[in-house]
């Protein structure tokens, strides 16, 4: 997108001469206008990193949808009755699961642990599908979690109550106890200060500060410790992944995708045997990932002004979120944080020496998870993907740490609110800004507030569509529609 400055610079010359009167003065200066100097607009330049492309394990998609949705990836969780007995059974089914899964909710899994217990615990749909306009939908990242309160309160009464059903010593209360280990390891690390963000990549740090890097067994002392500071981050929706060289909002993941999704298995996996087993499958997993397309808007478009939007579009936007249509491209940039401008905090926690990031790296790259069969390889560069906008309409809020609601809000920066708060119905969609319906607030009152005052919750930065006119940002968010 070009970006244009006028500067004027104006001389203006001023005299005084206090011992002089005012007509002497007019006798003695020569006034001189010098001409208004005005330089040709210079265009912002955009630094980006374009992201070498990884050849990706091939997979069959059906068999990925099958192992998601039921699959035994988890190896430790809460024994089935105990389950049921506390949520109680779901109905909806919207994964039309069979069998013990048909009333366990989409975002949880029915499976056998190594030991026959019968168990359950999250599955990957946790974070990566939603509801919007009361529809489901598969891919879509979670935009209404809430991780603000602590997860691990409720694990010593649990414990607690299956030890006295099933024993303690029970083949139940053995097969539970990773499962409770790794939640009161997280819960308290974990915390957001607003509702609707995530904080997986303050999950992924607990999870490995408690795991040998080689064998992956569970450390009961963290091998490093952990600060109480969580960044947060928007789920990015799983359509999108089909088009990138890289994972994550940094660009970090690279190499072997499908390694990355054995990252879950970390919270309950009892060593590299399973994690072997579960590599052998992963692939399917990414083929049905795939597989996913976005979701078409369901509302009415303005097809003649929509086509104005994609001429705009296409002149400011397209050299870095890509075409759409027929002939689609996409680049796949990372965008430094000079050019992007948007909170650093995300990135500059990877990319800044520490000791956390020589364990982090050192732990991903030189363990098991980068020498075993396709490694995965984590590479911190600094700056921000600029990421494909299939299905954009649906992935609001915006912005890698979900800060802004909806597109018009991004397409104007000035125009982004400081404190803002949504009612998280999920059918409290705004069809004419394209996001959230929201509230403007003086302050943070409650969890459901944004506070763009906190770090990492910054929503300055991609000024991009600040030069468009009203009407031109009109006809962009009405193209979006259509992506």
């Amino acid at each position: 997108m070009k970006h244009k400055f006028h500067i004027q610079f104006f001389l203006i010359s001023v005299l005084l001469l206090a011992s002089c009167s005012s007509e002497n003065l007019a006798e003695e200066l020569e006034i001189i206008e010098e001409p208004e100097v005005i330089e040709e607009p210079q265009p912002i330049i955009i630094r980006t990193t374009a992201i070498p492309e990884s050849a990706q394990r091939p997979g069959n998609a059906s068999a990925g949808e099958t192992y998601m949705f039921t699959g035994d990836y988890m190896s430790s969780g809460i024994p089935y009755d105990a389950w049921v007995f506390g949520n109680g059974e779901d109905n909806s089914n919207v994964l039309n699961r069979t069998g013990d899964n048909a009333v366990i909710s989409y975002d949880n899994t029915a499976f056998t642990t190594k030991n026959g217990v019968r168990a359950v615990a999250p599955n990957c749909l946790n974070c990566h599908s939603s509801f919007i306009n009361d529809s489901y939908v598969i891919g879509l990242g979670q935009h209404d979690g809430d991780y603000t309160g602590n997860r691990a309160d409720n694990v010593p009464l649990l414990t607690a109550a299956i030890n006295s059903i099933y024993g303690s010593d029970s083949p139940e209360a053995i097969s539970y106890a990773q499962f409770s280990k790794s939640i009161l390891a997280i819960g308290p690390k974990t915390l957001t200060k607003s509702r609707g963000v995530n904080p997986a990549n303050k999950i992924t740090e607990v999870l490995i500060s408690h795991r040998d890097k080689n064998t992956l067994e569970w450390q009961e002392e963290p091998l490093i410790e952990l600060n109480d500071e969580v960044l947060p981050t928007d789920v990015p929706a799983w359509w999108l992944l089909k088009k990138k060289n890289a994972m994550f909002y940094t660009g970090m993941g690279r190499m072997d995708f499908c390694k990355s999704f054995i990252g879950a298995s970390l919270l309950t996996i009892d060593g590299t045997e399973k994690a072997i087993e579960v590599d052998e499958k992963v692939e399917d997993i990414l083929a049905y990932i795939y597989s996913l397309e976005a979701p078409e808007y369901p509302f009415e478009i303005d097809t003649n002004l929509a086509g104005q939007g994609k001429v705009i579009f296409e002149n400011t936007c397209s050299s870095c979120h890509g075409t759409y249509g027929a002939q689609e491209s996409y680049p796949n940039f990372l965008v430094a944080l000079e050019s992007i401008q948007t909170d650093p905090e995300l990135s500059n926690h990877y990319n800044t020496p520490s000791e956390l990031n020589t364990y982090f790296l050192d732990w991903f790259n030189n363990g098991w998870f980068g020498t075993f069969g396709s490694p995965l390889e984590i590479v911190p560069e600094g700056g921000y993907i600029a990421p494909p906008l299939d299905g954009v309409w649906a992935t609001a809020p915006y912005l890698h740490n979900g800060s802004v609601p909806t597109l018009l809000d991004m397409l104007n920066s000035k125009a982004r609110p400081e404190f803002w708060k949504r009612s998280f119905d999920n059918a409290d969609y705004d069809t004419s800004k394209v996001g959230w319906n929201y509230t403007v607030e003086n302050g943070q009152s409650d969890k459901n507030t944004y506070n763009t005052n906190l770090k990492g919750y910054g929503n300055g930065g991609h000024i991009f569509g600040d030069e468009l006119t009203n009407a031109e940002r009109m006809a962009v968010l009405e193209y979006l529609k259509t992506l």
